[in-house]
């Protein structure tokens, strides 16, 4: 089974181990000893599957969860700590993570995950709502099966929204989770929700004085 995967462990040994089993399953594989490092990577390009320890030498596992599960929710996540107490578990799974192994771990077990992780993501490559379904994979988007034609933005902002269904989303969150920034004129936005209306994503529900929210029709 294809797939990438991001190992953030700062021990070297392990990060070995690692790499030889999931090579030899076909499945690609870049290691990162920091989180600055990882957060570095993140930027450029998103796995499919996060390996995250906890206890880093510039941080905590858990602060990097929080921030991938925000930023990119298509990447699945799993710990992969000496932190093996129920609690500790617990804690990772109610925080986002999608799978948790205690170390020492065995290599089988670790492997097996990993492809069970990858087939729940091409299982999730699609996301549908009613007549709209965006393919996350191809970044195309149907409405009841005709083709939107959408500018990288559109479909950033129609994602944003079909990630996030039924929620009401304030401007200054779309604005950082899409555009990247706290605080801006948000006309931007308004515009882009106006386009994508006219497009036929009429569930698109201005919630006044706060945001927008996109019902579940």
């Amino acid at each position: 089974m294809n797939g990438t995967v991001f190992v953030l462990e700062d021990d070297a040994s392990i990060s070995g181990l690692i790499k030889v089993a999931l090579e030899m399953n076909g499945i690609g594989f870049k290691a990162y000893p920091t989180i600055k490092e990882f957060n570095a990577a993140l930027e450029k390009a998103q796995p499919d599957v996060a390996l995250l320890d906890i206890m880093l030498p510039d941080g905590s596992g858990l602060d990097v969860l929080r921030g991938v599960k925000a930023r990119y929710p298509q990447v699945s996540c799993i710990m992969l700590s000496a932190l093996s107490k129920e609690e500790d578990k617990v804690n990772g799974l109610n925080l986002g993570a999608d799978d948790y192994i205690a170390k020492p771990f065995s290599v089988l077990e670790l492997t097996a995950r990993v492809n069970a992780a990858l087939r729940r993501k091409i299982r999730s490559d699609e996301v549908t709502i009613g007549g709209l379904t965006l393919n996350t994979e191809t970044m195309e988007v149907w409405l009841n099966g005709e083709k939107l034609e959408l500018n990288k933005k559109e479909y950033a902002l129609l994602k944003y929204f079909m990630q996030n269904p039924g929620k009401v989303l304030s401007r200054e969150v779309i604005l950082l989770e899409v555009w990247g920034y706290e605080q801006g004129e948000t006309r931007t936005l308004d515009n882009h929700i106006s386009r994508l209306r006219k497009l036929g994503v009429t569930n698109l529900e201005t919630v006044f004085g706060v945001g927008y929210r996109l019902t579940v029709q």
